[in-house]
């Protein structure tokens, strides 16, 4: 049976709503000040916590890669969130290295602030893509949002509405891939960034495991950005080798 338009949009708001509530309905969450002790603390050339700090730099290549893809596309239609959302990802890096030269809920700030950008823009990006074009609209307000939950954290120690931010799209996009015919091929390239970023996430709450299993060559968290820009990666991939289809064949 065909499920209709509506009725997959409405799936879509229901897991969002649902997203939220059971978000907003457990306790404060607090950031856990043993989070900044991170595995590897050594320093080379002057720079603590070198690899923590110089392996963002891979955000900054795949970032610069993905922008420039984007920017000489003049004829693709999401091409404002696409750019915004590689921007982002330019500025994790500095904001990432910022942070991790000094670890600390105030340096984080600089950390999650750009992160919410590119979260928000990949979802803007992906919505208009696969459901309508007039989500592009969305793309300021949704990236405002991404903002002022870092803000909100900062302002409360109340990490929820952050936590929300990434949960929320983490959850749908891959229904909206599911339920919506994307106007492009190139979805195999996503389950890449899903996976790439899986295993980040792996990697950074296994930081010390990770630096005895290597024997000290590289801790979880630095392994964590390296798979975090792969799937970045993924991304500048996807846009550069896909085509448009006829969702209607």
């Amino acid at each position: 049976m065909k499920i209709s338009q509506n009725t997959r949009i409405a799936i879509l708001v229901l897991v969002t709503l649902i997203s939220l509530v059971y978000i907003f309905t457990r306790p404060v969450i607090i950031q856990d000040t043993a989070y900044h002790n991170f595995a590897d603390h050594r320093s080379l050339f002057g720079i603590p916590n070198f690899c923590d700090v110089i392996s963002n730099i891979f955000f900054f290549i795949f970032g610069m890669m993905g922008f420039n893809l984007v920017c000489k596309n003049k004829i693709l239609e999401t091409r404002k969130s696409w750019i915004v959302f590689f921007i982002g990802v330019i500025i994790v890096a500095p904001g990432s290295a910022y942070y991790h030269w000094n670890p600390n809920n105030d340096t984080l700030v600089w950390d999650r602030l750009p992160m919410t950008i590119g979260f928000m823009a990949l979802y803007t990006a992906l919505l208009a893509e696969n459901i309508t074009l007039k989500f592009e609209k969305c793309l300021y307000p949704l990236c405002l949002l991404g903002l002022s939950s870092v803000v909100w954290w900062a302002v409360s120690a109340d990490l929820r509405f952050y936590y929300w931010i990434q949960l929320a799209p983490m959850i749908t996009i891959p229904l909206v891939l599911i339920l919506f015919p994307s106007i492009y091929t190139g979805k195999l390239w996503l389950t890449g960034v899903f996976i790439f970023y899986a295993l980040a996430k792996i990697t950074e709450h296994k930081d010390p495991q990770f630096l005895e299993l290597t024997h000290g060559l590289m801790s979880g968290h630095t392994i964590k950005h390296i798979l975090a820009a792969l799937a970045i990666w993924c991304v500048w991939k996807m846009l550069k080798t896909r085509t448009l289809r006829n969702i209607n064949a």
